[in-house]
């Protein structure tokens, strides 16, 4: 993460050199990314570059943290559905909400596998617990899977399911049907 002084920086100048950053690992990837082409992007001087950051880990560190805070932003918070067909129609809302901010916003798409893998935070677990827990307090998801088992599952399909859907993979459908797949009852052995 930054050191203190980058965080003196006005808001318009911290903003240009995660932009800056941004466009440096999204297009390259955070271990083909150049610091120096940070650096030279976001106007400012070697010297002063490593009075805000102590390397490369540190700026890729800032920009993942961003990505994962619009990420949170744009699923907001889970509101409870009161039915299993709110609830469907609901998760399904919200997931096409995030394929379209994704389509939208390529650099965050870019980077958002890192951002998530780098930064999952007890709220992007929170988001996706407070839905199983809604699933289930429905019906609609089984109580018979460990609950962290299961939402590391869901977690899974879910970030599949957009880069599928992302790529053009068809009838986002079928993604739903993956986690009722999951989600549902057991099935005879």
């Amino acid at each position: 993460m930054p050191l203190p002084r980058f965080y003196r920086l006005p808001p318009e100048r911290q903003r240009a050199i995660i932009d800056a950053a941004k466009t440096e690992f999204a297009h390259h990837g955070p271990e083909a990314a150049s610091y120096n082409a940070i650096i030279a992007n976001a106007a400012i001087s070697k010297t002063s570059a490593y009075q805000y950051f102590d390397g490369k880990d540190d700026v890729l560190g800032l920009v993942l943290s961003d990505v994962s805070d619009r990420l949170r932003r744009q699923l907001g918070t889970w509101i409870p559905a009161h039915t299993p067909d709110a609830f469907w129609a609901r998760l399904r809302e919200d997931s096409a909400g995030l394929v379209r901010f994704l389509e939208d916003n390529p650099l965050d798409r870019a980077l958002a596998d890192a951002a998530i893998t780098r930064n999952a935070t007890a709220d992007e677990r929170s988001w996706l617990a407070a839905v199983i827990e809604n699933g289930v307090d429905l019906g609609v998801i089984r109580t018979d899977v460990d609950r962290e088992l299961l939402t590391s599952a869901s977690a899974a399909v879910l970030r599949v399911g957009d880069h599928w859907a992302l790529a053009g993979g068809g009838d986002t459908d079928q993604i739903f049907s993956l986690l009722a797949g999951l989600w549902g009852p057991p099935h005879a052995r």
